[in-house]
């Protein structure tokens, strides 16, 4: 969170991750929106920002078929097992030492709820993840010279999930490209 003392300007051929949230002022129990997008400053995506990226898409694209299916099929279903399949998927692909945070949290009045969070690596969050809750999922991974997140948030119905925030975010943004 950029403040007057501690903030960068951002250039050409800087890579960008905004992680924006906020909620209506009225009515005052308001849930919050989340979300997280990365975007590349320049005409076109240098290919490290999309290989990196691609595979953070596809750990949150997994992890979210995993609580849709689950749901879906009225299986239970905790914190701990979403995390454990986007952490699996980046470990997969060689990067998961650099996956160094939880795959997502508890979404509600607060932007950082006190729900089930999606966590099997700061803690093994047991607590079910039940209907009427909402909740990110976010994996990432970070390297020394730049870190990818990608952030969307569920709503967990009767037999359904909901992802808020549309559209989802399906490739890293060229900031500067020209549009037709």
């Amino acid at each position: 969170q950029p403040t007057v003392d501690r903030h960068a300007t951002i250039g050409i051929d800087d890579f960008v991750l905004m992680d924006i949230w906020a909620k209506k002022k009225v009515p005052a129990d308001s849930v919050y929106a989340d979300i997280t997008w990365t975007g590349y400053v320049g005409k076109s995506v240098p290919q490290k920002y999309i290989d990196i990226f691609t595979i953070v898409r596809d750990a949150q694209d997994s992890a979210l078929e995993f609580v849709r299916e689950s749901v879906t099929a009225g299986r239970e279903i905790f914190g701990w097992q979403v995390d454990d399949v986007a952490r699996a998927h980046i470990s997969k692909h060689g990067y998961g030492q650099h996956f160094v945070h939880r795959t997502g949290h508890s979404i509600g009045r607060e932007v950082h709820g006190n729900g089930a969070n999606i966590d099997n690596y700061e803690t093994r969050d047991e607590r079910r993840l039940i209907p009427s809750t909402g909740f990110s999922i976010e994996p990432g991974i970070y390297l020394p010279e730049f870190g990818v997140r990608s952030e969307i948030d569920v709503y967990i119905g009767t037999n359904e999930i909901v992802v808020a925030g549309q559209p989802i975010q399906t490739e890293v943004v060229p900031i500067l490209a020209q549009s037709d």
